[in-house]
This record gives C-alpha cells, sequence and structure tokens, in this order.
C-alpha cells in the first residue's frame, strides 16, 4: 500500500515540478492571467505532494512511550493540511489574480507559447492523473467512485487523483479563456477563467477538506473486517457469544479493534486468558492491518445496554 502511494505521489511530484516551471516562464512572457494561476496551482500541488511523503514517511513511525499506538494519523493530519493549502493559496491566488487582470486587462502577448505549454501540460497531467487512477481502481471496492472515495482509507491516492482532475479542468478553462480573450480581443476572459480556475480548485480543496477531516477524526474498519473478526472469536471454544467489535483506522493498514466477549461462565482467569491470546493470534494472523485488539469480557446484556445508551446520545 506505502509503495503503490508513494508511486503515485512521485509520478504527480515530478510532473507537477516541470509544469509549474514552464507555465510561470509562459505567464511571464506572454502575461496571460490564466496561465500565472495555472502556475501557482502546479507549484502548489508540487509542494502539497512533497507533504504527503512526508505524512507517509511520519505515519510509519513505530510506537513509542508518547504515542503507544503510533503515528499512524500523521498522515491524515498532512492530507489535510494538503486541502487547506489548494483552498488557501491554489484557489485564494487565483481569484486574486482573475480579479485583478479583469480590472486592469493586459492582452496577451505571442499566445503560441500558451498553447504549446498547455499541450505539455495536458500530457504530464493525464500521465499522472492516469497512474492515480489505475493505483486507485486496484482497492476500489465495487461500487460508483463517489463511495469508493467516501469508504477509502488512504487519502493520498485520492488526493493526487482530485488534484489532477482539477489540473486537467483548470487547463481546459485555462484554453478556453486565452482564446477566447484573442477571439473576441477581450483580454478581460483570460481573468474570467483565472477565477474559474480558482473556483475548481476551492470545490476540490472543500471534498478533500471533508473526507480528510473524516478520517483524522476516526473512521471504523470496513464491515467485512468487523465480521471476519467476530467469526473467528465466535469459533473459539472458549467464547460462549461474541457481542460486538469498535474498530477504528489510525492509517490506510493500521486498524485498533476493540472485542466485546462472553465467555463460557465455567472458565476460570487463567482460562479465558488463554482464549484472549488465542484469539489475538488468530485476528492478527488472518488480518495483517489489526495492530492492535483489545478484548473486553462483557456479559451480552451489558454490552447491549451500553450500545443502546451511546445510540441514543
Amino acid at each position: 500500500m506505502a509503495s503503490q502511494s508513494k508511486k503515485v505521489i512521485y509520478a504527480a511530484l515530478a510532473g507537477n515540478l516541470g509544469i509549474a516551471i514552464a507555465k510561470f516562464a509562459a505567464a511571464a512572457w506572454t502575461g496571460s492571467s490564466a496561465m500565472l494561476s495555472e502556475g501557482v496551482h502546479s507549484l502548489v500541488d508540487t509542494g502539497n505532494q512533497g507533504l504527503l511523503l512526508y505524512g507517509l514517511k511520519r505515519s510509519a513511525h513505530p510506537p513509542d512511550r508518547a504515542h503507544p499506538l503510533g503515528y499512524g494519523r500523521e498522515l491524515y493530519f498532512w492530507a489535510f493540511i494538503v486541502a487547506l493549502l489548494i483552498f488557501s493559496l491554489g484557489a485564494g491566488v487565483s481569484i486574486y489574480e482573475g480579479i485583478v487582470h479583469i480590472l486592469s486587462p493586459q492582452k496577451i502577448e505571442d499566445p503560441l507559447i500558451t498553447y504549446v505549454v498547455l499541450g505539455v501540460s495536458v500530457v504530464f497531467e493525464g500521465t499522472s492523473w492516469w497512474i492515480a487512477l489505475r493505483e486507485f481502481r486496484k482497492d476500489k471496492a465495487p461500487g460508483g467512485y463517489v463511495d469508493a472515495v467516501l469508504q477509502s482509507k488512504d487519502p493520498t491516492v485520492f488526493t493526487v487523483l482530485f488534484e489532477d482532475s482539477a489540473a486537467l479542468v483548470g487547463l481546459l478553462i485555462a484554453f478556453i479563456g486565452i482564446f477566447t480573450s484573442q477571439l473576441f480581443d477581450m483580454p478581460q476572459l483570460d481573468g474570467v477563467a483565472s477565477i474559474g480556475i480558482g473556483l475548481v480548485l476551492a470545490f476540490v480543496a472543500v471534498i478533500l477538506a471533508r473526507e480528510s477531516k473524516g478520517l483524522l477524526i476516526g473512521e471504523a474498519a470496513a464491515p467485512e473486517l468487523q465480521r471476519s473478526i467476530l467469526a473467528i472469536a465466535e469459533c473459539d471454544p472458549a467464547v460462549d457469544h461474541a457481542n460486538g467489535v469498535l474498530t477504528v483506522h489510525l492509517a490506510p493498514k493500521q486498524v485498533v479493534a476493540n472485542l466485546s466477549l462472553e465467555f463460557i461462565d465455567a472458565l476460570t482467569a487463567s482460562e479465558i486468558e488463554l482464549a484472549v491470546e488465542r484469539i489475538e493470534a488468530q485476528v492478527k494472523a488472518s488480518h495483517s492491518e489489526i495492530t492492535a485488539l483489545f478484548v473486553k469480557p462483557q456479559r451480552a446484556g451489558t454490552y447491549l445496554e451500553r450500545r443502546k445508551a451511546v445510540s441514543a446520545t
């Protein structure tokens, strides 16, 4: 999972860095507001990929005394920061630059350069987008892409996928703005295109912030994993009834589970301890993503009462 995420990020980072330099050069040469906005967009994306790589590295740190469950949520934190940067820097600068260009329009000089840069950008962004989409499909559950994003626990891949999608839409808007500003001899349309790019970035940033926030707060594991944990516990001869399991993702492949079990009444404390060890070993052998499993001996009636109390609040 980590290697797949890094592959997607490295591909996007390499493409965005080269594209950003080309866009800024073209903007300086031609005076295009839309091209300048696209340069800012690519530069922000480049920095964002660096932050995602840093988050991946930090999330892999082993547990220590200060963080006994590890650093997995570092990845979710930095993904949230990326969403904020897209909104504040990418969208904010693009909209501001567009307004300035509408109020003080500047005719585009040598527009051929902008078209060449836009064409090259489409190739690089499209390649990065395809790599991200391909990796996203590998772990995508059956169903639509919207549901897949909502259920995904790995923000790196869908963040890059959304960024590249926004970049391709932004390139189309930039092309339309530059072309129409020439066609109608209205340089203000170039500024309108810049505002359009900013609005696209703001929309993507809001979606990414929402999904990253949910992961940062803590989302449950997939229902299939929860059912599997309960089934393993039910099969142990010492268990009378598996009441339920609470799970939370610390990282895409790091899950903490709290298992409530009702053991057979005749068992001794030592026998219960051995049963807990067996269940923990079997669960972790079947699901390597379970980094910590806590087993709570509890009567089924008590478990249901507490669940009802939680649901009522």
